[in-house]
């Protein structure tokens, strides 16, 4: 039987890109549906209903794996997840596995959490605070340092191949200028950047939604995104 369309919520951040890319390198039908979080998309109950961490990106497959639809939130679980549905991207073995699980879990504790707090505080916090500011940018730069030291040794982020801890990690590092780094300081990882830039799913999967992405254009915005109605109890 074809797969039946995907259902992606989503938004045109890193973490929401990695879902697409990987929909495109899977090559599954997929419908993305934009969840605008500068307006408050991601409070709705519809949405809340499959994301009750209020955070984008979430999917619904409509043929899970007993064939029942199942919704799912948190991006590093879907990469697993579609890895699984489709045998692509992360191995069988055990060990090459693990090699790749842990990658992706340094991207969801910490590439993510720095990089967002370096973006944060460099570029959209109303008072520039040199101490947030010098912390994460000087976290990004030992980031980048660790990265760079694992492409030293490998292709990939995990290893030989090509992996969902690429697909998590790479979406962060777009943003490169915006957190303080200079690339060519980190020749292994330009080399890998520049790599996975070029394939053409990733090409696709960075354009997914990418129309209605805008600058923030008032504090009502910046209110929803970093004020106090993120931290409502729904």
């Amino acid at each position: 039987m074809p797969q039946a369309p995907i259902d992606a919520y989503s938004w045109p951040t890193p973490n929401g890109h990695k879902v697409h890319i990987m929909l495109e390198e899977c090559g599954l039908p997929y419908r993305a549906h934009p969840v605008n979080i500068g307006k408050g998309d991601q409070f709705e109950p519809g949405f809340l209903a499959i994301s009750p961490n209020n955070k984008i990106p979430a999917i619904t497959d409509p043929q899970g794996p007993d064939g029942k639809p199942i919704s799912l939130f948190e991006s590093g679980a879907i990469l697993v997840y579609l890895a699984g549905k489709t045998g692509k991207f992360l191995p069988e073995g055990d060990r090459a596995r693990y090699e790749v699980l842990q990658w992706l879990m340094f991207q969801m504790g910490s590439v993510g959490p720095m990089l967002g707090q370096a973006h944060h505080f460099r570029i959209y916090a109303p008072e520039k605070l040199a101490y947030a500011i010098d912390r994460y940018s000087n976290e990004a730069k030992r980031l980048y340092g660790v990265i760079d030291k694992q492409l030293s040794r490998n292709k990939f982020i995990a290893g030989r191949t090509y992996s969902i801890a690429d697909i998590a990690i790479f979406p962060w590092l777009r943003s490169w200028e915006n957190q303080g780094i200079v690339l060519t300081d980190y020749p292994h990882l330009k080399e890998w950047f520049d790599g996975i830039a070029a394939r053409p799913a990733v090409q696709r999967g960075v354009q997914v939604l990418a129309e209605h992405r805008k600058p923030i254009r008032d504090e009502k915005e910046r209110e929803i995104l970093f004020g106090k109605t993120q931290y409502q109890r729904r």
